[in-house]
């Protein structure tokens, strides 16, 4: 498929779908000068109380994880009785008439539902949720994350029910949990974090070629997070052997796209603008875990580009060898900043720009503007 055929093909459906326009006029802070937009979610964790309406069925014979799982449903039931349905009430007035989709960065669910009939029914009532209360008539567009395919046989109802679901939204066929499309000249390459395809990367990347705009879409990090799971982005071996030859290639490869790099996972609004293999990456990550009342405002815990690597000071970021994943990057930063702040997100794209507004919690202002580009 050539990039004419590419571009025509997967554009077609975001482009052919309605667009919401009844909340045009109440839009805050708009960015006239944007081509398009996007409303952006990071995990949401999508979960209820009590808390045997999705884990009934849970068990866990690691005595450790059966706690730590166990304080997150009571986590995600206290913050989805309130504060989520808030933020999914604000993302949903973020919509206007140049919005094009809704982005979601994974982590749709909680997932440890022990039963893949009960996982079938968290996706599929999160996907409902999503449609209704943010997207309306627009496109709906998810990236698995690791919870999406956590507990018994989830892994399998993911990739059952995702793909066809995708299909749908974008009105052009999905067959896996990689996937690409277009906006007009700006090509989305949506990569499985959990189970990387290298060959099925490098087509999309081959495939797109000359795209004016490159968004790699992806659960987890490209380069290691701040928080206490450094090792756990592209390629790095958190879950399984690291492959730092893989991890090189696909930085050179996106940084000579000059790419944005849209991903989740960390709980953290973070931003790093990377220079290096003559070229460009940002890596924007997203956060709608609205945990505790004070994460619905922003406030930046870091902020400067000589700042990156120093917020991993916990015990098992130390002994997961934290200053030597950052160094090699740390030279080539040049602008970084990162906030425990959860909330929607706005992209403005055009051919002069990109930028990303945080709505903290379910502000009906900019909390803060990020310039991508």
């Amino acid at each position: 498929m050539n990039r004419r055929e590419f571009l025509t093909l997967s554009a077609a459906g975001v482009a052919n779908m309605a667009l919401v326009s009844r909340l045009a006029a109440k839009t805050p802070t708009p960015n006239s000068l944007a081509e398009y937009n996007i409303v952006a979610l990071g995990d949401t964790h999508f979960d209820t109380e009590p808390a045997d309406v999705y884990h009934s069925k849970y068990i866990d014979l690691n005595e450790s994880s059966n706690l730590r799982h166990r304080a997150e449903f009571v986590r995600n039931g206290e913050m989805w009785r309130r504060r989520c349905p808030a933020l999914l009430k604000r993302a949903g007035k973020l919509t206007d008439e140049k919005t094009r989709f809704v982005l979601q960065m994974g982590d749709l669910v909680q997932g440890d539902c022990g039963d893949p009939a009960v996982h079938e029914r968290m996706l599929t009532d999160a996907v409902s949720l999503m449609k209704k209360r943010v997207c309306g008539r627009l496109p709906f567009v998810s990236v698995v994350g690791n919870h999406d395919i956590r507990g018994t046989e989830a892994k399998e109802c993911y990739h059952r029910l995702m793909p066809p679901i995708m299909s749908r939204e974008l009105g052009t066929q999905v067959t896996d949990t990689s996937f690409s499309f277009s906006v007009g000249d700006d090509v989305f390459i949506v990569i499985d974090f959990n189970d990387p395809d290298a060959a099925l990367f490098d087509r999309m990347l081959d495939e797109s070629e000359g795209a004016r705009h490159t968004f790699i879409v992806s659960h987890g990090t490209l380069f290691p997070a701040v928080n206490n799971y450094p090792r756990w982005y592209l390629y790095g071996g958190q879950k399984k052997a690291a492959e730092p030859l893989l991890h090189e290639h696909f930085v050179e490869r996106f940084a000579r796209r000059n790419a944005i790099f849209l991903c989740g996972h960390t709980h953290l609004t973070e931003f790093l603008d990377w220079r290096g293999h003559g070229g460009r990456i940002t890596q924007f990550t997203m956060n709608s875990v609205w945990a505790k009342e004070e994460f619905g405002t922003y406030t930046a815990l870091r902020e400067g580009a000589d700042k990156y690597g120093l917020l991993s000071t916990s015990e098992k970021a130390i002994k997961a060898g934290t200053p030597e994943l950052y160094a090699p990057f740390q030279p080539g930063v040049r602008q970084y900043s990162v906030s425990q702040a959860a909330g929607s997100y706005k992209l403005s794209v055009s051919s002069t720009g990109v930028t990303a507004d945080l709505h903290a919690g379910c502000s009906k202002h900019t909390s803060q503007r990020f310039v991508i580009r």
